[in-house]
């Protein structure tokens, strides 16, 4: 496989890791104030949330517990296919628990839209969704966001567990690929 040249030069970053951080402790926060007293789960759709997962459980006060869902609808592509495939589905049933689905970015909104129909047939006390970032600009599908980090204009945006090609997952900030970022040949 041949793997792209590091280019952090192309990169603007868009949101700091100080903003992206303190805004997780905010969603935590209110999160835990939504659910005291509930039964929570946690449902992490993988592999983008995972860093954005990981920094929301520990602002999470209460307790809960995480499972993981693995979806496709870009493969290596910049933009959403539109056709949704589980890859992973839930180990814990959900009847009667109250689920937040946990997202790293909703754009068009069919990923979401189909995840939590499916969720609901499996009839859960409640169904949320907290969502790093917010791309309303591509949105096709209306679903609901009860939780919102960031919204981000219609652009290609990676790190912070959005990936390109499945790299800069592991950059702690999120930022936008400059001009000629995608017309780059990658190194061998």
């Amino acid at each position: 496989m041949i793997q792209p040249h590091w280019r952090l030069e192309q990169l603007e970053t868009f949101i700091t890791e100080e903003q992206i951080q303190q805004r997780v402790a905010e969603l935590g926060a209110q999160i835990s104030e939504d659910y005291r007293g509930k039964d929570l789960l946690l449902v992490a759709i993988l592999k983008g949330s995972v860093v954005f997962l990981a920094d929301l459980m520990r602002h999470i006060t209460i307790p809960h517990s995480v499972d993981f869902m693995a979806t496709s609808s870009y493969g290596a592509a910049t933009r959403s296919a539109g056709i949704v495939r589980i890859l992973k589905d839930l180990d814990i049933p959900i009847l009667d628990r109250n689920v937040l689905i946990v997202e790293d970015i909703v754009d068009t909104g069919h990923t979401l839209n189909y995840l939590r129909r499916m969720l609901l047939s499996r009839e859960p006390a409640s169904l949320r969704v907290v969502t790093l970032l917010d791309k309303r600009a591509r949105r096709e599908v209306d679903v609901p966001l009860d939780y919102v980090g960031f919204e981000v204009p219609n652009a290609f945006v990676i790190g912070y567990g959005l990936d390109y090609a499945e790299f800069y997952r592991n950059l702690p900030y999120i930022a936008i690929p400059k001009e000629g970022f995608f017309d780059e040949p990658p190194e061998e």
